[in-house]
């Protein structure tokens, strides 16, 4: 039968949507801008800095005041004696690489761990002032060629220019940049005491230079300039009042929702949104909210499930309130519980993915990021999905989205606990899957569609909507959940050989069909079954699971396929059936499944790993 829903219309509003949704103006913090013009004026600086230095070593150098650096020059080492000797090797070393470096990065530490809350936007600038200098530094020295003055050096000369002082650079950055943040954080007299010691250092620094023979006063000059330009710059980009770059304020997304709301176009139908408080935290909470308002949904209602209301009398309650969409932000326990209230009614389901395994949004091709996942569906288009409903002893009929079942995948759901899901993720039933491989074989009777039982004996059993899970493993390879049909998969690996055939078939992603096996011979460790109605019967109780959350143990399963039953906001796809995930192998284009009667695969001798079956239409089914 036809599951699909027409392709919906334009959107007739006519306004220009965002580039992104979930993005606004409002939410940056300019940084990118900020970037961009600290490189701009970068080469700027480099530019005229290099543009002295070549005037200073080319027209200009016998001109006045540069025609007499050489007599101050040779006057610093007139002068020299041990004392102003050692005086000048520890002000030089303050002015050194690793002093700077060192010194840089203690006193960004302190900013960060020191105060009561992290001052991010003071060691940002500190770190970005004494890199700026650095690299513009290097670009000068690549640009100007000049000599060491023609005097003995007191210490090994860097192959680099003399032009500019890298010491002199060097320690404008860090210590009047220091200065800037005393007066800035300390008031009074202290304050800018501590500021003047900070700024004589580079001062100094420069006077060293010049005393131990390693550069020319020009070279000095050159290099207080290049540090004052750099903390000019990045402090005008992260300092300032009106800064490039500038934290969001604290009500961005209420600005940024303000803003949608006012664009122009009619308003949509309302919306609810479910969210599991576990698992939702309030920043997403707010992209979601600026999502919807970039949709056109102005309003919007959050309402969070409960321990004993996991998120259907959430639904009904919008279904009866005249929701036109309802957004279920959670995992596969919340979505399910959502849709089993939305069955049948028309109402549209966005789905957003938070838990931990997401089968359901990775098997429809969501993203998992949760508002690119609701902007995915509030821009692509409506489709009517299956669901399957079960029921049992100890289970009230219910409806699932993904996959039941029962035996080990059930005991691995139960096993796995909350802690290690949140820590861990999905890997965390992998972990726990190991631990329940050596788990009791179940004996169980299948009838499907009415016909006669099936006696099987079984590790694990699988009713499944959707046949892909984490890693993109088919566990249930071509179940889809839009072909008015209910996958059964049951596993029973014999051995460790059996595990790893089971695992070669699983990675494959086949399911193959041939010829059957010989009445008796055995039948591999999975088979596959399709059908419309299914009933289970297990010799003992046996845990089993729905959609991820464990269910009480039973002897009893029936399950049954409601084609069409919910109606899913889905990224548009080029199919033309509608459906949004590709088809996979084994069904024909408009979605059906090839062939109306049962199919095997295997020989006596060696028994396949997987055989299939496809049953018929009973009697009087549409």
């Amino acid at each position: 039968m036809e599951t699909t829903t027409p392709a919906r219309a334009a959107d007739p509003s006519g306004a220009p949507a965002p580039p992104h949704l979930g993005d606004s103006p409002a939410l940056h913090s300019g940084a990118g801008r900020a970037v961009a013009r600290i490189g701009a004026f970068a080469v700027c600086q480099a530019a005229m800095i290099a543009g002295l230095g070549l005037l200073i070593t080319g027209p200009a150098r016998n001109l006045w005041p540069l025609s007499a650096e050489d007599a101050l020059n040779d006057a610093f080492e007139r002068v020299r004696n041990d004392s102003l000797t050692t005086a000048s090797a520890i002000a030089s070393g303050a002015g050194d690489t690793h002093t700077i470096v060192g010194v840089t990065v203690l006193c960004c530490l302190a900013l960060l761990v020191v105060p009561p809350l992290p001052r991010w936007r003071a060691a940002l600038f500190l770190a970005l002032a004494v890199w700026l200098q650095s690299l513009v530094f290097l670009l000068i020295t690549e640009a100007v060629d000049r000599t060491r003055p023609d005097v003995e050096r007191l210490d090994a000369s860097p192959p680099t220019s003399s032009y500019t002082s890298g010491h002199t650079g060097a320690a404008t950055a860090l210590y009047a940049g220091l200065a800037v943040l005393v007066l800035s954080r300390v008031r009074g007299r202290w304050g800018r005491v501590v500021a003047v010691l900070l700024l004589l250092i580079p001062l100094l620094v420069g006077l060293a230079r010049l005393y131990r023979g390693m550069h020319h006063p020009s070279d000095v000059v050159a290099g207080l300039l290049n540090g004052a330009l750099s903390l000019f710059v990045v402090g005008r980009a992260v300092l300032a009042d009106d800064a490039w770059a500038a934290r969001p304020p604290a009500d961005a997304v209420d600005i940024a929702v303000a803003a949608a709301e006012s664009r122009p176009g009619p308003s949509r139908e309302p919306a609810v949104v479910i969210v599991n408080p576990t698992v939702t935290d309030a920043a997403t909470r707010d992209r979601l909210r600026l999502v919807l308002a970039q949709r056109g949904h102005t309003g919007v209602t959050f309402v969070e499930t409960t321990e004993h209301d996991t998120g259907g009398g959430q639904a009904a309650d919008a279904v009866r309130d005249g929701a036109g969409l309802v957004v279920a932000c959670g995992g596969d326990g919340t979505i399910r519980a959502v849709a089993d209230a939305l069955a049948g009614t028309g109402v549209r389901l966005a789905v957003v993915p938070c838990g931990t395994g997401n089968l359901l949004a990775r098997n429809l091709g969501l993203p998992l990021d949760p508002a690119d996942a609701l902007a995915a569906g509030l821009t692509g288009e409506p489709r009517a999905l299956d669901l399957g409903t079960i029921s049992g002893d100890g289970i009230a009929r219910t409806h699932f989205t993904a996959m039941s079942g029962a035996g080990l995948d059930a005991a691995v759901m139960d096993s796995t606990s909350d802690r290690a899901k949140s820590a861990l993720g999905w890997p965390a039933y992998v972990l726990a899957g190991l631990g329940e491989l050596r788990g009791p074989r179940m004996r169980l009777a299948v009838a499907l569609d009415g016909g006669p039982a099936l006696h099987r004996t079984a590790r694990m059993v699988l009713i499944a909507n959707i046949g892909t899970i984490q890693g993109g493993t088919a566990l249930v390879p071509g179940a889809r959940p839009d072909d008015g049909l209910l996958d059964l998969a049951l596993f029973d690996p014999r051995g460790a050989g059996g595990w790893l055939r089971t695992a070669g078939m699983l990675l494959r992603g086949a399911r193959p069909s041939g010829s059957g096996p010989a009445p008796g011979a055995h039948r591999g460790p999975v088979e596959f079954f399709t059908f419309r109605r299914a009933e289970l019967t297990f010799t003992r109780p046996q845990p089993r699971e729905v959609d991820g959350d464990p269910a009480p143990p039973g002897r009893r399963i029936t399950a049954e396929v409601r084609p069409g039953a919910l109606t899913v906001l889905l990224p548009a796809g080029p199919e033309a059936n509608g459906t949004a995930v590709p088809l996979p192998a084994g069904r024909e284009a408009n979605g059906t499944r090839r062939g109306t009667q049962s199919t095997r695969r295997g020989t006596p001798a060696t028994g396949q790993e997987t055989k299939k079956t496809t049953v018929p239409p009973s009697a009087g089914e549409k």
